[in-house]
C-alpha cells in the first residue's frame, strides 16, 4: 500500500475513533411521533430519553440514532441548531426546537 493511502487511512481511523461531539449545541426539540430530543453543550444526544450512537459528518452536521429512529442535526451559522427525524417506514419531518 502507498504511503498516501496509508496515511489516509490512519486519519480516517483516528477521526472516525474519536467522539468529536464537542460542537454540539445543548437543546430541547419535539418531533411528530411522540419523539423527544435533548441534547446538552458537548453532547451526547438522548432520543427519548435513551442515548444514541453519534455520528459525526463534520463539525456543523450530526446524525444521532437509537430504536430505529434518526435525527439529524445541523448547526447553522449563527450558532442555532436545525433538527429533523427520519422514523421506522419511511417517516420523517422536521422538529420542533424548545426553549
Amino acid at each position: 500500500m502507498s504511503l498516501i493511502l496509508r496515511t489516509v487511512a490512519l486519519v480516517a481511523a483516528i477521526t472516525g475513533a474519536s467522539p468529536a461531539f464537542s460542537a454540539v449545541p445543548f437543546f430541547n426539540a419535539t418531533c411528530p411521533m411522540n419523539i423527544e430530543v435533548h441534547a446538552d453543550q458537548g453532547g451526547p444526544i438522548y432520543i427519548n430519553g435513551k442515548e444514541a450512537k453519534l455520528k459525526v459528518f463534520n463539525p456543523n452536521y450530526y446524525e444521532a440514532s437509537h430504536d430505529h429512529v434518526t435525527i439529524s442535526l445541523s448547526i447553522n451559522p449563527d450558532g442555532t441548531p436545525d433538527v429533523s427525524y427520519t422514523a421506522r417506514g419511511g417517516a420523517n419531518g422536521v422538529c420542533t426546537i424548545r426553549n
